[in-house]
């Protein structure tokens, strides 16, 4: 119990930054339980908190993104800001459903795709930090639904999992799970695929192999994954609207609607086959449970995620070619890209930054952050475009200090493609 009031008091005190970090921005008061907060303040656009000037021109960056939507292909989208490992900007723009009343505001839920993937990644770490996973043991011990070609499950590791090391081609067995079939049964069909290469020699993108995790966390816990991690993860952070699965999403209070459509996004049921892998793409939650999330990344709650486990999962372990080919328009910022645990880690104009991107039909979300700075910057949408991808540019650019570049297309020619169209628009937990 000393303990427990002990890491309420630190996160606490982490959330002060409320109060001294330069602007804060939101569209209603915050809530006073989490890294977000701890003083109670409630400031509005453009009231100014005492203490230093902030590197972000936070007016701007609200002009920008207001200006994004009016994009017709924009339904929704809630976006943070952390400096110094303090909230600096939160809001929600647009609508939760097109033509509809309801606002989206910091408290509305969204899906957050792949950015379940760092999610399941810390936990499995955590768990090796407790002695009771060996990362560097086959993952055959922990997940025993797990088959791969040639007996693979018996030399691949539980790092290669979570790096996407398998030897497997991409997104194996992905449509098959669209179409309904049981995710375990999937796994045990993975031996039947051929592989790239050997396990642990080269990165392809898994979302069912990925899934493992959960198994692995099941398998050394005794309860059902999502349970696990609430509970050793979200409640004692303080995210207390963080959830799992279809049917807590749409249990929310406030809740995005899936878009799909291009410039005429209309509502499309939220569907089912990625919550299934829960490890993968499982994961709910509103703008501020998600920089909650990115300020423990930063190292703000050591007795949840120790030093070492966050260590673990953001050391660059494999480069991810087919990454920086994705990113080539954002070339100049981003040109060395690598896979972690869960996590991506980048060269972002030469500081080592870390991120994901992830993107279900109807969603895609973002984090991208320094955690040396302690700053990044974490968005939400309702809709299947690639659009708002800029918005991480934009905001890391003046971090930074770097010159303007309009990342986010709002001033390129009529019928020029926007930055990060190059998905294919199926439903993946992650775009490529």
């Amino acid at each position: 119990m000393l303990r427990r009031l002990l890491l309420v008091l630190l996160i606490a005190l982490a959330g002060v930054g409320l109060v001294w970090a330069g602007l804060l921005w939101v569209s209603e008061p915050v809530p006073t339980n989490n890294l977000l907060t701890g003083s109670g303040v409630e400031l509005r656009v453009g009231e100014r908190a005492a203490g230093r000037a902030s590197a972000v021109d936070y007016r701007r960056l609200d002009e920008r993104l207001t200006r994004l939507m009016a994009d017709p292909a924009m339904v929704g989208l809630a976006v943070a800001v952390v400096e110094d490992g303090r909230v600096s900007f939160i809001k929600g723009y647009g609508r939760t459903v097109a033509g509809g009343e309801e606002a989206v505001t910091t408290r509305t839920v969204f899906r957050w795709a792949s950015l379940s993937k760092g999610v399941a990644a810390d936990m499995v770490a955590l768990l090796a930090h407790e002695g009771q996973i060996d990362l560097g043991a086959p993952v055959s011990r922990y997940a025993p639904s797990l088959r791969l070609p040639n007996g693979n499950e018996y030399r691949a590791t539980v790092t290669d999992i979570l790096s996407h090391r398998t030897g497997l081609f991409g997104h194996a067995q992905d449509a098959r799970l669209e179409d309904g079939q049981d995710p375990r049964w999937l796994r045990m069909g993975l031996a039947t695929l051929h592989n790239i290469c050997a396990p642990g020699t080269c990165h392809a993108y898994q979302n069912v192999a990925y899934d493992a995790a959960s198994e692995m966390v099941e398998r050394v816990t005794g309860r059902p994954y999502g349970d696990e991690v609430v509970e050793r993860l979200f409640r004692p952070l303080g995210m207390r609207t963080a959830t799992f699965g279809r049917v807590a999403l749409m249990a929310s209070p406030s809740w995005a609607r899936a878009h799909v459509g291009g410039d005429t996004p209309r509502p499309f049921e939220t569907t089912e086959p990625y919550y299934r892998v829960p490890a993968a793409g499982g994961v709910n939650g509103t703008i501020e449970d998600l920089a909650t999330w990115m300020i423990a990344q930063m190292g703000a709650a050591p007795d949840v995620l120790p030093a070492d486990v966050l260590q673990a999962v953001q050391r660059p372990l494999v480069l991810t070619p087919g990454e920086t080919r994705r990113r080539r328009v954002y070339a100049e910022r981003t040109s060395v890209t690598a896979y972690g645990l869960g996590w991506r880690v980048f060269t972002y104009a030469g500081h080592r930054v870390i991120g994901h991107h992830g993107g279900v039909r109807g969603y895609r979300s973002l984090i991208l952050f320094d955690p040396e700075r302690r700053s990044g910057v974490v968005a939400l949408w309702n809709a299947s475009v690639g659009i708002p991808n800029g918005i991480e540019y934009e905001v890391m650019d003046m971090i930074y200090g770097l010159p303007f570049r309009d990342w986010l297309r709002l001033d390129a020619p009529e019928g020029e493609a926007p930055v990060g169209e190059e998905g294919n628009g199926n439903e993946v937990a992650e775009g490529n």
